[in-house]
């Protein structure tokens, strides 16, 4: 069982715990079938948290949150004392497929391009043969309707998935996973970017840059109309937040 330790930077509460221990509480999570979710957070989630405090209620009310962004765990050690390995979707994607391989834990993906899902189909059947893929969605680029959104409730919870990876980008999957929960009878994770790199279609920094928190410059690389202004404003707020804290007068 994972210790419910958490930890407030600027504006969300940050789940405490080696990563083995996260690895563990999402198969738990699945397997009891109780719907929950899971943000992983990075310095753009934490900052659009700081600035929207309904965002922030989203980001705060999820059963677990795993610090993703290695600027997360620095910052963590110099305002909060506290030390803890960095916890990315990068890492948890990958590791929760091979569990649930090995455990036939039956999973679910929920946005990305229609190409995408048939790409991580393809690709999962490579990598892990015997995973059971309970079903795959590509919503539309619009708001469902009710209907819709009751049908694709009705596919996810009748396919009987256990997780449910959602690919829909910060802020928009966390809002939605919030709005299933107690719809969904599953352990929904926000995986944003990883997708798409754990299928090749983009690459990962290298080790040197994961390691050093470079990995956003090595995005912005990959995609700079896409990222430049992201990076340059949620980069640019978190640096400020974080040297006004640690320079705060302490009493």
């Amino acid at each position: 069982m994972l210790p419910k330790i958490k930890q407030r930077l600027f504006s969300i509460d940050i789940t405490i715990a080696p990563y083995a221990s996260f690895i563990d509480r999402l198969i738990e999570m699945a397997v009891s079938g109780v719907s929950s979710y899971t943000c992983v957070a990075n310095v753009h989630m934490l900052v659009e948290a700081y600035k929207d405090s309904s965002f922030a209620e989203v980001v705060n009310g999820a059963d677990l949150i795993t610090p993703d962004g290695v600027p997360l765990t620095v910052a963590l050690k110099l305002l909060n004392g506290v030390r803890q390995e960095r916890v990315a979707g990068m890492d948890l994607l990958p590791d929760l497929l091979l569990e649930s391989e090995k455990k036939l834990i039956p999973v679910y993906f929920y946005g990305g391009t229609k190409d995408m899902l048939i790409a991580t189909e393809q690709y999962c059947l490579k990598k892990y043969p015997l995973l059971k893929i309970a079903g795959m969605y590509s919503p539309p680029f619009r708001p469902l309707t009710e209907n819709e959104t009751n049908t694709v409730l009705n596919q996810i919870n009748e396919s009987n998935a256990k997780f449910v990876f959602v690919a829909l980008g910060c802020p928009k999957q966390e809002n939605w996973m919030a709005s299933m929960r107690g719809r969904i009878n599953a352990s929904m994770i926000g995986i944003g970017g990883a997708l798409p790199v754990m299928i090749g279609t983009q690459k990962r920094a290298p080790k040197w840059m994961q390691d050093t928190g470079l990995e956003w410059l090595y995005r912005l690389m990959q995609e700079p109309r896409r990222l430049f202004k992201r990076y340059a404003v949620t980069n640019s707020v978190f640096l400020f937040l974080l040297f006004k804290a640690y320079f705060k007068p302490r009493i």
